[in-house]
């Protein structure tokens, strides 16, 4: 196997350095600034395609991952750019995971393989999403199974909004969809949306 890219090592360094975790699902602008400052060409490259030389590896595969699918969340805020690589993010992570790649990464890293699949507008994938952390939560010590009790408790979320609406309300506005009555009465709900 190929040796992974110097940047796609930076990628990962960067997002699982534990001074970041605390970042990861909070909206900060300063911590975006910097991955804009640090990361803004690499999200550019893997947008239009240059960068799939990265899923050589099994490292570099989930550095592009999270160029393709974490990255632009931060970078693009309220903006449709934030979603815009999710149909190539869902494709690369089914790849990898068929290949077993996500088996061979600690569990904090799995949590990001199996994260496109958690932003995806489909049911079967959202359902493959909550299997997979369902056996992550499985893998790991018994000290740890809260903290992975949460990720699939989200993921089980984001399911059940697919389920009921076969999209993500939230994104409507950005995206210039025009919501349901349902969808309104739900994104007025406290903590709708993710």
């Amino acid at each position: 196997m190929a040796n992974t890219p110097r940047d796609a090592s930076a990628v990962l360094a960067f997002w699982f350095d534990p001074a970041h975790h605390d970042e990861w699902y909070a909206s900060h602008p300063a911590f975006d600034a910097l991955i804009r400052e640090r990361f803004a060409h690499q999200v550019e490259l893997a947008a239009a395609g240059k960068l799939m030389d990265w899923a050589a590896t099994l490292e570099g595969w989930l550095a592009l991952l999270i160029v393709l699918d974490q990255f632009p969340r931060n970078l693009y805020r309220r903006d449709s750019r934030a979603w815009a690589q999710d149909l190539r993010a869902q494709q690369l992570a089914l790849s990898g995971i068929e290949e077993g790649f996500d088996r061979q990464l600690p569990a904090i890293q799995r949590v990001f393989a199996y994260m496109p699949l958690e932003h995806a507008e489909d049911i079967e994938l959202q359902r493959r999403a909550v299997t997979l952390f369902e056996a992550l939560c499985n893998d790991v010590p018994p000290d740890e199974r809260d903290r992975y009790d949460g990720f699939l408790d989200y993921a089980r979320r984001h399911e059940a909004v697919i389920a009921r609406f076969g999209r993500f309300p939230h994104r409507n506005g950005v995206l210039g969809r025009v919501s349901t009555s349902e969808e309104q009465r739900y994104l007025a709900e406290p903590g709708a949306g993710f």
